[in-house]
């Protein structure tokens, strides 16, 4: 691992800034630090191209377990093609870095998108989950399975693709033997009873997860709740997550029975995989007549907050990370608040702050109101309204004042005739 030139000088703080790992890839500003590895923006030199470094923690890379399942995990996803999956372009070890070189997603994580929106619509709820579960779907039928399906690993791009991340690391580390507190805390809200029970884990925990997710997404909270990740963790030995439509108004009922399938404790009675939950949810929005819906990228994101600041710092070099649209005058970031806040992770319990919307039934009428994705479309349809009101109003006076007038004119003109 090479110093590049200056600026790309490391810091003490962290050696890896400025160093081109491999040969090959520029490490350019780091993202976000988790439990058991650290994300960085970066750039492949070979290709032209941003990318997302993976760079694991310094307990796994001597472990030899931990790196034979971390390679074939890696090449094992690397074969998998579905737009909801995230590209891996590469992996490998240099001067003990242990590395993963994934496609950069500009834009921002689902957990970031709920902090900032709070719960979502039906429509927007589908949107979200259908590219995860035909990604989840397809490593499934390769035999994979995910382990951590979380709103953290569900990326969502500028462009409103929606894919899942971080396949094959979790296995890789749980043969290792090595955890920590933090990536027990991250995951306990979504693990499945038979993750918790034990370490096995196939399609249908996937499943469950997703199922959990869903609950969040409509409800704005997660289904179960410990003093400590712990308890967390085996409360859902003892009780079902409940239906969404308990503790929300206005959720479909067909949403609440997927989210209650997916998340039956044992295994046979859920969805088999992936494919199969993506299917049901399509079947649904049909039925419900769901309007297609594009999701949108969170604008308060730790990817786009570091690409700001990257540009910032070094005008003038090669573009990485957010768009130039997204970055206000001399490469700041368009958003109030401290952007080193913005990429942490919400704790399980958060609960988003919603917004208004109606939930239309099968016949298009509205008949209740749950929480909003976004209030604007409904203040500019009110504003429609009062327009085209006052507008019917000013047509009926003219209308009347016509009609006086003719009325007036006629018998004005029948009392001048000779025969009047």
């Amino acid at each position: 691992m090479k110093p590049g030139p200056p600026p790309y000088a490391a810091t003490r703080d962290d050696p890896l800034l400025g160093s081109l790992v491999d040969r090959r890839y520029r490490i350019d500003a780091l993202i976000a630090r988790g439990g058991m590895s650290a994300v960085y923006l970066g750039r492949d030199q070979r290709l032209h191209r941003p990318v997302a470094v993976k760079v694991m923690d310094a307990a796994y890379r001597d472990d030899p377990v931990f790196l034979s399942r971390f390679e074939f995990e890696a090449r094992a996803v690397a074969g998998l093609k579905h737009p909801g999956l995230i590209n891996v372009y590469d992996q490998g070890i240099d001067d003990q870095v242990v590395f993963l070189v994934m496609e950069l997603v500009e834009g921002g994580s689902l957990r970031e998108l709920l902090r900032e929106r709070g719960p979502m619509p039906p429509h927007a709820v589908s949107a979200a989950l259908g590219p995860v579960l035909g990604g989840l779907g397809t490593a499934h039928a390769a035999g994979l399975v995910h382990r951590d399906v979380k709103p953290e690993n569900i990326l969502i791009s500028d462009d409103g693709d929606v894919k899942i991340a971080d396949f094959g690391l979790v296995r890789a580390v749980a043969e290792a033997g090595i955890t920590s507190a933090s990536v027990i805390l991250g995951t306990a809200a979504y693990l499945s009873p038979e993750q918790v029970e034990s370490t096995r884990a196939d399609a249908r925990s996937d499943v469950y997860s997703t199922g959990v997710v869903m609950f969040e997404l409509l409800t704005g909270r997660t289904p179960f709740h410990g003093d400590t990740p712990l308890g967390l963790a085996y409360a859902r030995l003892t009780y079902d997550v409940p239906a969404p439509g308990d503790v929300v108004d206005g959720v479909p009922a067909q949403f609440d029975e997927i989210v209650l399938r997916a998340t039956e404790r044992d295994p046979a009675n859920r969805y088999r995989d992936g494919f199969e939950m993506a299917r049901a949810l399509a079947d649904a929005s049909a039925q419900l007549r769901l309007p297609r819906f594009t999701v949108p990228a969170p604008q308060r994101s730790a990817e786009r907050a570091t690409a700001a600041r990257f540009r910032n710092r070094h005008p003038g070099h090669d573009d990485v990370g957010a768009s130039p649209d997204r970055i206000g005058p001399g490469g700041t970031a368009l958003f109030d608040g401290p952007p080193t806040s913005r990429g942490a992770a919400a704790p399980d319990d958060a609960e988003p702050a919603g917004h208004r919307f109606s939930i239309l039934d099968l016949d298009g009428s509205a008949d209740h109101e749950v929480p909003d994705f976004d209030e604007h479309d409904a203040e500019d349809s009110g504003s429609a309204v009062t327009v085209l009101v006052w507008l019917c109003l000013y047509a009926a006076v003219i209308a009347a004042i016509a009609a006086g007038g003719w009325w007036i004119g006629a018998h004005l003109l029948m009392g001048l005739s000779p025969t009047g």
